[in-house]
């Protein structure tokens, strides 16, 4: 895996992929590699949150689910780097997270990945319009929120930054506010389902 003291070179390209990861399934290395590929990365980032600011339940063990992630992708994966960042900067809030990492590694590229399902919620998060100014995105389908995350609040405020879905690989050349919408078919697989089958 990566050096923590020289995680990135300048001129990388690097895809944030944050979530509990509770318990990390196929699906999230599926959407992983698909966004590697369709936006050019160099690196898929998973920062394995210690909470989720909307959500009540606690998740498993940090420690359990980063050595989960870290099983799901193999141990000797150069293109995925998997971290408990959110916990060593103490935020709890995409936005604070991405402003501190845009801080220490200034000449890194960040784009932020998350499913429909977010999209269609975004307006719900701290401060979600100086996210979007602040660093790009890029949004998987999430079967059942495709049309949802379209129409929604942070869509329609930013639809005149939105790009093209056969574009998506320019979008690392493009600085915010500028986002896409991926097509094509995912995993439908759940955390939650998972949990769900083992409880």
């Amino acid at each position: 895996m990566f050096n923590r003291r020289k995680l990135f070179t300048p001129g990388m390209t690097v895809g944030l992929f944050g979530g509990s990861f509770d318990p990390p399934h196929k699906g999230h290395s599926l959407v992983s590699a698909k966004l590697q590929t369709a936006l050019g990365l160099d690196v898929v980032w998973w920062l394995v949150a210690p909470q989720n600011p909307l959500k009540t339940r606690s998740p498993d063990s940090m420690e359990n689910r980063l050595n989960a992630c870290r099983e799901l992708v193999g141990s000797f994966n150069n293109r995925v780097y998997i971290s408990d960042e959110e916990t060593r900067l103490g935020t709890r809030n995409t936005v604070d997270t991405v402003r501190k990492l845009k801080q220490i590694y200034p000449q890194v590229k960040f784009i932020w990945l998350m499913g429909a399902d977010n999209m269609a919620s975004l307006h719900h998060w701290k401060d979600w319009q100086v996210l979007m100014h602040d660093i790009p995105m890029a949004i998987y389908p999430r079967s059942g929120y495709v049309v949802k995350a379209g129409l929604s609040p942070a869509a329609q405020q930013f639809g005149n930054y939105r790009i093209a879905s056969d574009q998506a690989a320019n979008l690392k050349t493009i600085d915010a506010p500028a986002w896409v919408l991926l097509t094509g078919k995912m995993d439908d697989i759940s955390s939650t389902t998972l949990r769900n089958k083992t409880s």
